[in-house]
């Protein structure tokens, strides 16, 4: 066991108010210093009262902050639709018919092939500043594509997610009660194992995804084999997605582009985050949600990228940032604390998104003395990892 001071902060973001060194909602620290013991935050203070340690690593005078938690990704995909991303360009509308390409080209790929096309996915991801990642399935569509999906997602995170119930796939639309019947049943069944959640995309705007009874019937199916609830909703009109979330406890509900007041007072009174996804209005043209109304209501907030072929094929939290304060009305803090704390707490996590004593070490250093130049310096890679061993 080794110990690692990281010291030559000139700005610690610890999105801990309550440290009594900490100073507004990021819980921001000047000239800091952390220890790094058995790979967790051992202390955290000022450099000048750092204790020892076995191995130093200075950042002189940058900015150093929580890596960023992506909540919502697809990332175990083969395939392109860059020729669907431009006929939206163009003007054609989204309405999820496109995942069946993506399913097309998954089902052909090997494990090799899915494999390694994750994992470079991963290192560009990680490049940007990410350090837990979740991965769901939904490209399979069968029991074994499924299956195979969500178990070489295991092989990279923790935070992998059952959603058998992303569309009808083409050979089912001819009965879909039968497709939510191996859902429910046999599919299920085969990756539980491999999953720690279920989603569903619950969406009545759409003729490929499920409609509120069948979403709810996926989501309780899941529940009762130890799977805990997420919902994609309210993406492309208002709908149930939210309701249903709030009503059986999920962890979160995703897009929630399209919000009624009483949707907004749902999640208020509620313990579920609400997860934005602004790369997916910036590659749809569809309007960007309002985040200052849920700030205002008391609602948490998480951002995620949807990192996917379709609908946003971009691997940029700092990207998602940058969207949410010059488009969904969120402050640079709020927004960091989204991408951080707030996207933590959209899977259940206390150890990240943080940085406190018994924190994981996944943290990040800019290329700048502050996190204001997170937005202000859009598209420029001034996001890296800190190695600590």
């Amino acid at each position: 066991m080794s110990s690692t001071v990281i010291t030559g902060i000139g700005e610690l973001i610890t999105n801990d108010p309550d440290h009594e060194l900490a100073t507004g909602q990021l819980g921001l620290i000047n000239n800091a210093a952390m220890i790094v013991d058995d790979e967790q935050i051992a202390w955290v203070g000022p450099a000048g009262r750092a204790p020892e340690a076995d191995r130093r690593i200075d950042v002189q005078g940058r900015c150093v902050l929580p890596a960023f938690v992506d909540s919502h990704t697809h990332l175990v995909y083969a395939g392109d639709r860059s020729a669907e991303f431009a006929a939206r360009m163009a003007g054609t509308p989204y309405d999820g018919g496109g995942i069946a390409v993506t399913v097309e080209a998954t089902r052909s790929a090997s494990d090799d092939e899915l494999r390694s096309l994750l994992a470079q996915r991963i290192r560009e991801l990680r490049a940007q500043g990410t350090g837990t990642v979740e991965i769901k399935s939904g490209y399979g569509l069968s029991v074994a594509d499924e299956q195979r999906m969500l178990r070489i997602a295991a092989e990279f995170t923790a935070e992998t997610t059952f959603l058998g119930g992303h569309v009808v796939p083409p050979e089912a639309r001819g009965d879909r009660s039968a497709y939510v019947e191996l859902v429910t049943g046999e599919m299920l069944a085969a990756c539980a194992p491999y999953a720690r959640w279920i989603d569903v995309f619950c969406e009545p705007h759409s003729p490929h995804a499920f409609t509120e009874d069948q979403s709810r019937r996926i989501l309780q199916a899941g529940i009762a084999a130890g799977l805990l609830p997420r919902v994609h909703g309210n993406q492309l009109g208002p709908g149930p997605g939210v309701r249903l979330a709030v009503e059986l406890g999920a962890a979160s509900v995703d897009h929630c582009t399209y919000l009624t007041r009483a949707d907004i007072d749902l999640l208020a009174g509620s313990d579920t985050v609400a997860t934005l996804l602004p790369g997916v209005e910036f590659c749809t043209h569809s309007p960007y949600p309002d985040a200052g109304a849920l700030i205002d209501a008391g609602v948490t907030i998480a951002l995620a990228t949807d990192c996917n072929p379709g609908t946003c094929n971009s691997s940029s939290m700092p990207l998602m940032i940058a969207l949410a304060v010059r488009e969904c009305g969120l402050t640079t803090e709020q927004a960091i604390r989204a991408a951080t704390v707030g996207a933590a707490k959209s899977v259940r996590r206390e150890d990240i998104g943080r940085v406190g004593v018994g924190c994981r070490p996944e943290l990040i250093v800019l290329d700048a003395p502050s996190y204001l130049h997170l937005p202000y310096r859009v598209g420029v890679p001034v996001t890296h990892p800190i190695k600590i061993t």
